[in-house]
């Protein structure tokens, strides 16, 4: 009798082991299960972001899908607009002289041959005076020497007169000449009697500095007006050596002025230099404006430029569909799928509370990004996507955020 109490014991002892036992094995799966559950969630949710119908509109979200550009691949570059030489004068006097009249002021625009102040100075009266003389006394000699020369082939007179009168006829020729050409040089009539030398503008453009006043004496050499023709502006721009290869005359130039309202303008490379221009080992390249754009322009204005290497036809999207998560780059296309789970719950919803609670899913697929260019980046797709996939192209930052509380845009 007591070995069979102590039976039913044992088997009492045995079942609540095994209970205690399976409790813990079914225990034990329920825990994996939620983990597995819990990491798939969670997975999910850095990939996927869900929002009501009020948050799409307020966001201001906007799709679009790919598209085919033509995007340059571009070497940056600093510089600065600069005139050429033959487009900007500084203009001085060959005689000096006392300054009578100045006719112009700064920031004006004058006409080639416009005359820009007047300088008195005796000598130019002397000047016009052996001219109008030696004019006299050629046509004098002019007359004697077709009489000589008569009387010389004739051989009346001696050959030594008619050669004498020859020979002054060919020295008033000379000294006319040459009052001639001081005179022009200085844009005094030849004829008259005046003291008055005119400064001209040798170029058309707009009067810079003017380095003189009235009644002040104003010396040969020395800088008296500045005159800048900006029409023919181009670009001063430092390519670096690595970059040198790359570069050729006829390539397109975009650039903005950094100061300025960073307008975008463009331009053509016409010459690159064929030594460096300083210790920084950078070269001088020379790029053409549109004259349309170059009329506003001022020389020694910063610049930053894009040199456009190659073109070529890619898939891309507006930069502001491109954001970036620690070391990846993603974009977001709407999710149709969850279009039938949406509207069963929008049903259950709508029977609990009598309001509509529509959601719209995104999914971050990630992409590589590539040559950026006219406001879009080439993407190449990791994965592929539907052909009509509707991709996010305004609003993604957001999305990105809602999913990871944070991220960084990419520029």
């Amino acid at each position: 009798m007591k070995n069979i109490i102590i039976n039913n014991s044992l088997k009492a002892r045995i079942k609540i082991n095994l209970l205690v036992l399976s409790s813990c094995f079914f225990l034990l799966i329920s825990c994996g299960e939620k983990k597995t559950e819990e990491a798939h969630e969670e997975e999910k949710s850095e990939t996927e972001v869900a929002l009501t119908e009020a948050q799409f509109k307020t966001i201001g979200i906007e799709t679009g899908s790919i598209e085919m550009k033509n995007l340059n691949t571009v070497i940056k570059a600093n510089g600065y607009t600069a005139v050429p030489p033959q487009n900007m004068a500084n203009i001085s006097t060959l005689i000096g002289g006392v300054v009578k009249d100045i006719y112009v002021l700064e920031g004006t625009y004058v006409s080639k041959g416009k005359t820009l102040a007047t300088i008195q100075n005796l000598e130019v009266t002397e000047m016009q005076e052996d001219y109008n003389s030696a004019i006299a006394n050629i046509e004098y000699l002019q007359l004697e020497y077709n009489r000589q020369k008569t009387l010389s082939d004739e051989n009346v007179n001696p050959r030594k007169t008619f050669q004498e009168v020859k020979s002054k006829l060919a020295v008033e020729r000379a000294r006319a000449q040459a009052a001639k050409n001081k005179l022009q040089a200085l844009h005094v009539s030849l004829t008259g009697n005046t003291s008055l030398i005119p400064i001209v503008s040798p170029i058309s453009g707009y009067v810079g500095k003017i380095s003189i006043t009235k009644g002040a004496y104003a010396e040969t050499g020395v800088t008296l007006f500045e005159v800048v023709d900006n029409s023919q502006m181009h670009l001063d721009l430092n390519v670096f050596e690595k970059d040198l290869g790359k570069i050729s005359v006829g390539q397109e130039v975009d650039f903005v002025l950094t100061n300025q309202s960073n307008k975008s303008i463009k331009g053509k490379i016409f010459g690159i230099n064929k030594s460096f221009s300083n210790e920084s080992k950078t070269v001088a390249v020379h790029a053409k404006i549109n004259p349309g754009d170059a009329k506003d322009l001022i020389s020694g204005m910063y610049v930053a430029a894009n040199i456009n290497i190659t073109n070529q036809t890619v898939q891309a999207l507006p930069k502001d569909a491109i954001v970036r998560n620690g070391d990846k780059y993603y974009i977001y296309i709407q999710e149709e799928q969850h279009e039938e789970a949406t509207k069963t719950k929008e049903a259950e919803h709508k029977q609990e509370d009598g309001e509509e609670h529509n959601e719209i899913h995104f999914k971050a697929i990630e992409v590589v990004p590539g040559t950026s260019d006219l406001g879009y980046t080439e993407v190449k797709l990791v994965e592929e996507i539907p052909s009509d996939a509707k991709i996010v192209i305004k609003g993604a930052f957001y999305l990105l955020a809602t999913s990871k509380g944070g991220g960084e845009h990419e520029h």
